[in-house]
């Protein structure tokens, strides 16, 4: 199938091949907005098979130790290249450069509005999303727990109750933010409803989103884990177990395992590798900071869209 795209009533742009589903956004001079429209429709309409071409090395994990070989002797394309210059600071645990694919595919894209007369744009790649800002301007980001749900989101931010809300602005060293948890659209290793991080870039917004995610972990008998490759056989992850369904715990459980994914954000964030955290298991969360202009109710709760 080729790519396909269609405009959406509120002025948005939905892009679609194969497994990638983007909505993008943006504001300001009306020519400029829509050059930049188009030149995002000829870039995405190349990039599904630069990956796929790519594929035998991006699903391979990165060495846990000793020098990584140098990316563009492995990888051609901008795109993979960049995928794995995000997870290389991850590869203390299993890490492939596939942790990064949709923030990085999302990155790749904004750079089309990075142009003189565009104000802001946001390019939401299945929650995965890279922004642009000018100064003067921000955006708002919506919260919310339902990670299944992120079909509607794209196609309706409206339909969906909002949690609580953040907002980001201009001078904030922030131009990525991406959610990862068991409910959502790849595997996790862990047991968190969501994680959601906010990052220098969305690339790498997604890989470490990807790694606390798995580290919001605790052993129950009644959390069920399958190899990643028994339920997808080209999964990444190969035979390591992933998590399947996970019960009510106890909430003594819960803060245990809230605990575990906390030291892994915060030790992330003094690495510099991300900005903040919101982390969410069974109604309990955790920040490693106070999003900016955070106004949550009572369990405030993730998964990330714009408005």
């Amino acid at each position: 199938m080729s790519a396909q795209r269609a405009p959406l009533s509120d002025g948005r742009w939905h892009f679609q091949h194969g497994p990638i589903d983007i909505v993008i956004g943006a504001n300001g001079e009306s020519a400029a907005v829509a050059s930049a429209h188009q030149a995002a429709w000829q870039r995405f309409q190349t990039l599904l098979q630069g990956l796929v071409a790519e594929l035998p090395i991006l699903r391979q994990a990165l060495p846990l130790a000793g020098a990584l070989p140098k990316v563009h002797e492995r990888l051609s394309g901008v795109v993979a290249q960049r995928m794995w210059m995000a997870c290389a600071p991850f590869r203390a645990g299993f890490i492939t450069p596939m942790a990064a694919v949709a923030g990085a595919v999302a990155q790749e894209l904004i750079a089309c509005y990075q142009r003189p007369g565009v104000d802001r744009a946001w390019v939401n790649n299945g929650g995965d999303i890279a922004f642009h800002l000018t100064p003067g301007h921000s955006l708002r980001v919506g919260l919310f727990v339902d990670l299944d749900a992120m079909g509607a989101a794209l196609a309706d931010p409206a339909s969906l109750r909002i949690d609580a809300q953040a907002g980001l602005e201009y001078g904030l060293p922030v131009r990525g933010i991406a959610t990862s948890g068991w409910r959502g659209r790849s595997f996790s290793l862990g047991i968190a409803d969501s994680v959601t991080v906010l990052a220098a870039t969305a690339a790498q917004a997604d890989a470490a989103a990807t790694v606390v995610a798995n580290a919001v972990n605790v052993q129950h008998p009644g959390i069920l884990r399958q190899p990643a490759c028994m339920l997808r056989d080209d999964s990444d992850l190969g035979s390591l177990p992933v998590t399947t369904e996970v019960p009510p715990l106890p909430p003594d459980l819960v803060r245990k395992a809230l605990a575990a994914g906390l030291a892994e954000a915060q030790a992330l964030q003094q690495a510099g590798l991300l900005w903040s955290a919101t982390l969410v298991c069974q109604g309990q969360w955790q920040q490693t900071q106070v999003f900016p202009s955070l106004i949550a109710e009572d369990s405030p709760q993730v998964g990330s869209v714009f408005a």
